[in-house]
């Protein structure tokens, strides 16, 4: 499986932005989706998760209710809608598959394909 990202940019404090992850190779639509996220000097961090045929997701802590992650399997991509962006939310943005939805969906080492990631940067 083959994932490019893109859709980050430069926004300020309070904007939007929708990241996208295209996806190629294997059966995308049987595979589970996830985005995390690495700030400088920052370990790479879960930010969501969705099942394959989106009836499961998880979130964390921090973007509960800002972020909203979906799926489109006949274009094979996975968005991650951000609003209400803060400062902290500034970071390299990855997208991830793995084959399998259990408890381990926030661990970024339970993930088989990476991204290239793509840089969001929040001003205040």
């Amino acid at each position: 499986v083959q994932l490019q990202a893109s859709g980050g940019g430069l926004v300020q404090a309070g904007g939007s932005l929708r990241l996208s992850c295209a996806a190629s190779g294997r059966t995308f639509s049987s595979y589970s989706m996830a985005w995390f996220r690495q700030a400088p000097g920052k370990e790479r961090e879960f930010v969501a998760a969705l099942s394959w045929n989106a009836g499961l997701t998880r979130y964390a802590d921090s973007v509960k209710g800002r972020f909203t992650i979906s799926r489109d399997n006949a274009r094979r991509t996975v968005y991650l809608q951000m609003n209400s962006l803060k400062p902290e939310d500034t970071a390299v943005y990855y997208c991830a598959t793995r084959s399998s939805w259990d408890s381990q969906v926030g661990r970024n080492y339970a993930y088989d394909y990476w991204g290239q990631g793509t840089q969001v940067t929040v001003s205040s």
